[in-house]
């Protein structure tokens, strides 16, 4: 059974992306603190801030996946961790503790799945609008999703000839539990306006994104924007 490994698979667009591959009987694997709400997904308890991760996955993952030889796995880099910061005033512990998530755990993973993923395997980062672009006060998440977009673009040169894909997947303004722990209930619909279909994107979009994505090698290297034609301020 060809296996997808996502992490933050316990809400938002992580579930809705571990149920879709499930429908398409995939073998999914979630990574995050939380249990994914679905039982039909294995779930393995880690804290991607810890700084022990690399350990910890090769006892909690690695043990749980038959990777000899080498297999189909699609791995989806999803979980991320926002502030509320500007460049003036963040810390470097501030910015470490964003990057950790964000950034070196999806290497952490890369570095310990790459070595037996199977040709027609892939990789998929969940990027950002903020990925390509920036506003005010998210000085640590905006760098974190430029570095994520980086990240695709290296992986992409350096896996030449393996016929593992990557891309990263860009998503406008969500109806997730991020956002809505941050944007009060009478703002949404401000929010919505910023797109050009005066709406959320729903998650299961997102998901629909991120499983073409995995299916389609001719992405490799790509950055796709999913955000329903965001209107430019």
């Amino acid at each position: 059974m060809t296996t997808a490994v996502i992490t933050g698979a316990s809400s938002g667009i992580g579930l809705a992306t571990a149920r879709l591959f499930l429908e398409h009987r995939y073998e999914v694997y979630n990574l995050s603190r939380r249990p994914c709400p679905d039982t039909r997904v294995n779930s393995v308890k880690i804290d991607l801030s810890s700084p022990r991760l690399a350990v910890n996955l090769k006892r909690s993952l690695l043990s749980q996946l038959d990777l000899t030889p080498p297999t189909e796995i699609h791995l989806i880099h999803n979980a991320a961790k926002l502030h509320s910061d500007t460049a003036l005033a963040t810390t470097d512990e501030t910015l470490q503790e964003v990057m950790q998530v964000n950034v070196f755990a999806p290497n952490t993973l890369n570095r310990l799945l790459i070595p037996h993923m199977a040709a027609g395997s892939s990789i998929v980062l969940v990027g950002s609008t903020l990925a390509e672009k920036a506003v005010a006060n998210v000085f640590s998440y905006v760098t974190s999703k430029h570095a994520v977009v980086g990240m695709m673009r290296a992986l992409c040169q350096d896996l030449a000839g393996t016929e593992v894909h990557v891309s990263c997947i860009c998503p406008g303004f969500t109806d997730t539990e991020m956002l809505r722990s941050r944007i009060p209930e009478d703002n949404l619909n401000d929010v919505a306006q910023m797109s050009t279909f005066q709406r959320l994107v729903q998650p299961e979009e997102i998901a629909q994104s991120i499983f073409w994505a995995t299916q389609n090698p001719v992405l490799n290297g790509s950055v796709i924007h999913a955000n329903l034609g965001q209107k430019e301020q």
